[in-house]
């Protein structure tokens, strides 16, 4: 089933064309890796996906619905969750408190003055907190936490939405290796439940993540196929690969 399908999305900024008739499709619990040297349009297209900016020309559609024109809460009540590449928590409230607030998105504001939702969301936090290997820092500020820590939980607060969509830019910046390996395990887990693009400079993560990779040369993309297929491409090679 194709979840999301960006079809030849063009944008411009005056003169300049950051993105040039780019096409990308993502499937139900696929993996999909964006990758590409800076420059070449990668957070340009994953903003025109996120609603950040509006595509000049193309459409692009959520499991057949369009949102090209969407504003970023109507696609994300839609289903779509996005985690940027610095991570966006709150750093004096606790882990806990965080989840709680994502939870809180959509559930009416009767509810939460009631101040219904703590209670009935306290299982729906520690399984979260249990899933991203959180679960021993419910209690903890968010500030306390790891560099690495910090984009899981960001990375949970996302999922607490139960998205059909998530968008990950550049998840293991600034990551150890052991990090990074975790990190893998954890984004395989959440592609049970959705579909993930990864915007990602790191070539052996996505390698090793990632069902189909995408590849974006000066706004277009220039190949999608396995990781082995654009690891081989000439077309790859000759551009792209060394660049990255």
């Amino acid at each position: 089933m194709k979840l999301l399908e960006v079809l030849s999305v063009t944008k411009k900024f005056g003169s300049l064309t950051a993105v040039d008739n780019a096409t990308l499709v993502i499937n139900q619990n696929e993996i999909v890796g964006l990758i590409g040297p800076n420059g070449s349009g990668k957070s340009t297209l994953l903003h025109t996906i996120c609603g950040r900016t509006f595509a000049t020309e193309g459409k692009i559609l959520l499991e057949g619905s369009e949102i090209t024109n969407k504003a970023p809460q109507v696609r994300a009540m839609a289903g779509m969750a996005i985690k940027f590449q610095l991570a966006r928590i709150y750093l004096e409230k606790t882990v806990k408190e965080n989840l709680l607030i994502s939870l809180q998105a959509k559930e009416s504001i009767w509810n939460q003055l009631l101040s219904r939702t703590l209670k009935s969301f306290e299982q729906k936090i520690l399984d979260l907190a249990e899933e991203f290997q959180l679960e021993d820092y419910l209690n903890e500020p968010a500030k306390s936490l790891s560099h690495g820590q910090q984009q899981w939980l960001e990375i949970a607060m996302a999922m607490a939405s139960n998205p059909i969509l998530l968008l990950l830019d550049e998840p293991t910046a600034g990551m150890s290796p052991k990090e990074r390996a975790d990190t893998a395990v954890l984004i395989k887990k959440a592609s049970t439940k959705c579909g993930i693009l990864i915007v990602e400079h790191d070539l052996d993560f996505i390698k090793e993540i990632c069902n189909r990779i995408s590849v974006l040369h000066q706004g277009n993309v220039i190949a999608t196929g396995t990781p082995s297929e654009i690891e081989n491409d000439p077309k790859v090679k000759e551009v792209y690969l060394t660049r990255v």
